[in-house]
């Protein structure tokens, strides 16, 4: 794609802003999600583009591109007007994800994996969602002081025997990200495409803005870029921070590449 392309269907801060208001259609979902570790490399916005489905663009940032690892935890998962249910609501997830656009000029997130320890939510959300899913064996520690440790091994045909480590812990609060900064390209995204054999779709998620915090990170790595088929850049992340958190309310697919 050429830049002249890109800039045909590149958001701008209207549309940005737009996907943080709460969708007409009805949920279908509640879940929460939980001390969020956003670890961020930039990334040839080229090469990006060569493994995205035909209908999104790489959207970048002042001309850069990025892969976004997020380790989390998801909490109280369940349909609408469903109670959580003890041993399935609650599971650890971990995402590789890069930043996109449609043809319509709507930003959000496309995932290379989302690595979960829950077998039935992986079984749902490929079933359902059309996202990449992969279970995995993962466990987390919490220190006194507030301290994550967080591992993953990622089982079945996209498994390769490699760990993921995390180890991290709440820094400052950060006030929230102005809209045009990094902090906010990164984080403020509230739609997410799949690409089932019907066609490109988009779905939509609610949620008030992140809570931010500088994270203090004392082990990272880079291999669950690649797990997932990209070359490590060797060098520590661009751009590191987390959340507490936010409450989310998912809502239903539709066709994407409209407004």
């Amino acid at each position: 794609m050429s830049t002249a392309a890109n800039s045909i269907y590149l958001p701008d801060m209207e549309q940005r802003l737009a996907t943080r208001s709460r969708p007409a259609t009805g949920a279908v979902m509640l879940q929460q999600w939980r001390d969020l570790l956003f670890l961020h490399w930039e990334y040839s916005a080229t090469e990006i583009q060569t493994t995205l489905p035909d209908g999104l663009f790489v959207d970048t940032h002042h001309g850069k591109a990025f892969l976004g690892v997020v380790p989390f935890f998801m909490r109280n998962i369940r349909p609408r007007f469903v109670p959580p249910v003890p041993g399935i609501s609650n599971f650890m997830e971990m995402n590789l994800r890069t930043y996109v656009h449609d043809r319509a000029g709507v930003p959000g997130v496309w995932f290379y994996s989302l690595d979960a320890n829950q077998w039935l939510a992986v079984k749902i959300a490929r079933r359902f969602f059309h996202l990449p899913y992969e279970h995995a064996e993962m466990k987390s520690t919490r220190a006194a002081e507030g301290r994550i440790r967080y591992e993953s091994l990622r089982t079945g045909a996209r498994a390769n025997g490699t760990r993921c480590v995390f180890e991290y812990a709440p820094g400052a609060a950060l006030p929230q990200p102005e809209p045009g900064s990094l902090e906010f390209f990164l984080v403020e995204r509230y739609r997410l495409f799949c690409s089932p054999p019907d066609g490109l779709q988009r779905g939509a998620v609610h949620h008030e803005p992140y809570p931010l915090s500088r994270a203090e990170v004392s082990a990272w790595d880079e291999n669950l870029l690649q797990l997932d088929g990209f070359t490590p850049t060797g060098r520590p992340p661009d751009h590191v921070v987390m959340s507490r958190g936010v409450d989310v309310t998912v809502y239903p697919l539709e066709k994407a590449g409209t407004p």
